[in-house]
């Protein structure tokens, strides 16, 4: 059973549901914390998914043995038992993952938000090597783990949070952070499934942040470029762009993006 964070909207709508995919270390609590009451309140039901291994959602095989399909078939069983099909907004690895379910799957619109690229996995591999080559190393030879990317409040907040994050939120979020494992996943975000833009239809909105040193501006906006779209920029934002302080103006902007649809499909 996976974990599913569930907001009924505020009043009567009928709306199309919002699906919410986390990213790497992260579950379903990074959008509750802000995003799930405000979309609720705007008349949509929400709903955000821990992926197997993470949040509460146990995982049924070790996780080194886990792949993107496997995510992908989390995210098709949660909007397979809603009425009608839902928006789908990832986050990072979330994002990728939402790529990959929109190859093969409808959906009225989709948010990717400082996602990682269709390219894959590469640039942050090599980044993260720059910055932290020892940690890194270790990391992906010997424990086979990657909890040196979050860890501690100080590369939690190097990673995913902003100057203007409160350290004590900075403190609070680390404690939630989970492991994650170099493995099928790993592989997979490198070469072996990476997206496959040709093959998805649905409208996208691509946003990033100035300051994330996972993906670059330039990675957003390629992966904007390859869905046909252009990329949003944040300023003095990070990678965690649900939590920021800046959150509001993230949230906001979807909002914003989603009204615009067609009221019949969104």
């Amino acid at each position: 059973m996976l974990e599913v964070i569930d907001k009924a909207p505020s009043r009567e709508s009928h709306k199309a549901p919002v699906l919410f995919v986390h990213g790497a270390w992260h579950g379903a609590w990074c959008w509750d914390e802000h995003f799930l009451d405000f979309f609720a309140e705007k008349g949509y039901r929400s709903l955000a998914v821990s992926l197997r291994g993470h949040g509460k959602s146990p995982a049924p095989k070790p996780m080194r043995f886990c792949s993107i399909a496997d995510f992908v078939d989390d995210v098709a069983s949660i909007a397979d038992s809603l009425p009608e099909r839902p928006v789908v907004v990832g986050h990072s690895l979330g994002g990728f993952v939402v790529q990959k379910y929109l190859e093969s799957h409808d959906a009225p619109a989709a948010a990717l938000v400082a996602s990682a690229p269709p390219s894959g996995i590469a640039g942050f591999l090599l980044r993260r090597f720059k910055r932290h080559p020892w940690y890194t190393a270790r990391s992906l030879a010997v424990t086979k783990t990657l909890r040196s990317v979050g860890g501690t409040p100080e590369l939690a907040r190097e990673t995913f949070f902003s100057e203007l994050t409160p350290e004590a939120d900075v403190v609070r979020y680390t404690a939630q952070l989970c492991e994650e494992y170099a493995g099928k996943i790993l592989l997979d975000m490198l070469w072996l499934n990476l997206p496959r833009p040709n093959l998805v239809t649905t409208p996208l909105l691509v946003l990033g942040a100035e300051d994330d040193i996972c993906f670059t501006q330039a990675e957003v906006s390629a992966t904007a470029a390859a869905y046909h779209t252009e990329a949003e920029i944040y300023p003095k934002m990070s990678h965690d762009m649900m939590l920021d302080p800046g959150w509001a103006s993230v949230a906001e902007r979807i909002h914003a993006w989603l009204e615009t649809r067609d009221p019949a499909t969104v």
